[in-house]
This record gives C-alpha cells, sequence and structure tokens, in this order.
C-alpha cells in the first residue's frame, strides 16, 4: 500500500506540505544509505528549516526595496584603494545592526555608494534582519502621501521600527519645511533603537546644507546620526563613465541615411 497520498493530506493539514518537495528523494537515499528511521526524519526536518528560511529570506527581500541584487563580492575595491576593505567587511557582519547605530557613506557620483549600502542591506537581511531602502525623496515622498491621506503615524511607525532603514542620496534635494521635520522626528524616533545607513554625494562637513531652511533641525538630527556612527567615504573615479566607440561612426552622405556609402 503507497502511504504516500494519506501522508501528503497529513502534511497539508499540519503545515508541512513543504515536506513533499523532497520526500521521494530523500526516501531513495534513505534506502540507498541504510538510514535509520531518525536519520531520515532528520533530513526531512532540515529540509523544511531550510525552506522555511529561504521563503523568509525571499519576502524580506521583496519588502526591502533594493534597485538590484548588489553584495560585497560584485564590488570594485580596485578603484577605491584609499577605502579600507577590512572595515567594509567588519560592517558586512552587521554587528553595527545589534549596535543600533548608523552608517554614513559619503562620495562623489557613480563611486558605489548605493552599490555599498544595498550590499550591507543585503547582509542585514541573510542574517534575518528586516530592512528597507529608499532614496531621500522616495522617503520624504510616502511621508507626504501618507500625510495627506490620513495614515502618516501609521507609515511613520513602520519606518521608525524596520531594523534597518536605508537612506540613499540624502542632500540631493534640501529638505524643507516640512520634509526636515520628518526627517528629524524620523531619525530621532530611531535613534540608539534601531540602524540607520545613509549616503550622501556631499562630503560629511556639508551635510548640514541639506537643512537650509532650519539649521537648529538640522544640527540635531546630524546630532543624532552621527553619535556613535561608523563613517565611510569613497574617493575615486566614477565607474558610470562613457563606453568606449567600437566602431568610427560613418557621417551621413547628403541627402543620404547614415551610414550610406
Amino acid at each position: 500500500m503507497n502511504p504516500i497520498p494519506e501522508l501528503s493530506t497529513l502534511l497539508k493539514l499540519l503545515r508541512l506540505s513543504g515536506i513533499l518537495d523532497s520526500l521521494e528523494a530523500r526516501n531513495r537515499e534513505a534506502i540507498d544509505r541504510k538510514l535509520s528511521h531518525t536519520e531520515f526524519l532528520s533530513l526531512l526536518i532540515h529540509d523544511e528549516v531550510a525552506r522555511r528560511d529561504q521563503k523568509k529570506f525571499d519576502l524580506r527581500m521583496r519588502r526591502a526595496n533594493f534597485r538590484n541584487q548588489k553584495s560585497l563580492d560584485g564590488f570594485d575595491f580596485d578603484r577605491l584603494p584609499g577605502l579600507n576593505r577590512a572595515a567594509v567587511h567588519d560592517l558586512a557582519t552587521c554587528r553595527f545592526v545589534g549596535e543600533k547605530v548608523a552608517v554614513l557613506i559619503a562620495g562623489h557620483c557613480g563611486t558605489g555608494k548605493s552599490h555599498l549600502a544595498q550590499a550591507l542591506g543585503h547582509a542585514a537581511a541573510r542574517q534575518g534582519y528586516d530592512v528597507l531602502f529608499n532614496t531621500q525623496t522616495q522617503l520624504m515622498n510616502s511621508l507626504r502621501t501618507a500625510q495627506a491621506m490620513g495614515t502618516y503615524e501609521r507609515r511613520f511607525q513602520h519606518l521608525a521600527k524596520v531594523h534597518l532603514l536605508i537612506i540613499d542620496d540624502f542632500g540631493l534635494k534640501p529638505l524643507r519645511s516640512p520634509e526636515d521635520e520628518y526627517f528629524h522626528d524620523l531619525i530621532s524616533e530611531r535613534y540608539e533603537r534601531t540602524a540607520t545607513i545613509l549616503t550622501s554625494n556631499l562630503d560629511f562637513d556639508e551635510w548640514g546644507a541639506a537643512f537650509p531652511s532650519n539649521k537648529m533641525i538640522g544640527a540635531a538630527t546630524l546630532d543624532r546620526l552621527r553619535h556613535g556612527a561608523y563613517k565611510l567615504e569613497l574617493d575615486g573615479e566614477s565607474y558610470r563613465g562613457l563606453k568606449p566607440m567600437s566602431e568610427k561612426i560613418t557621417p551621413p552622405a547628403k541627402g543620404g541615411k547614415p551610414g550610406a556609402k
């Protein structure tokens, strides 16, 4: 008698239907290797735990809102000889998330700030932390929209509680009222409770310029961000250089199509 049909029903009832994905293969393995019942059961349970962990990770990655899949393996350290690789890899352990401090990344356009921030976010998601990636503009737009729709408090609390909030392109656009107040309140609420990563094209001593309307709010916000923070400065050429032309372009003949002779 084949027990699989009845077993399938029972596993679904217990919300363990994922075991069915590997049941047949593990059953053959158990026969071939002459495994005990407990060894066979252990393999199935490990498969189910791995499947659930992967499902949770996939969900965290979807919620993280990353632009693309960036990792440290794909980061070109050779372009940035002044960057401390050991410090970056230490950050990738995500100790800073447990310390509930900020990572501040500054550098010119195209030096890899967003890549590095997303790579650290990816590492955090791997370790079970909830991560959210937004540009400063996206973040402010979401809060303005929530304010207009009467859902500001719910949106604010979600942003305040996420384990790691990544804010890309800080200071690219000045924060004017009420955005500077939104930003200050959010950083204040997250201060010493959760971790934050900021990237900016501005040099560190220029970050106050992001708050042109209220320098006092800016000073208070940056004071909280800087307390205990890790700083990385990316100094190098942009990787967004023009591609060399593979062949010369023949100018169009008079009255003819481009490239015609």
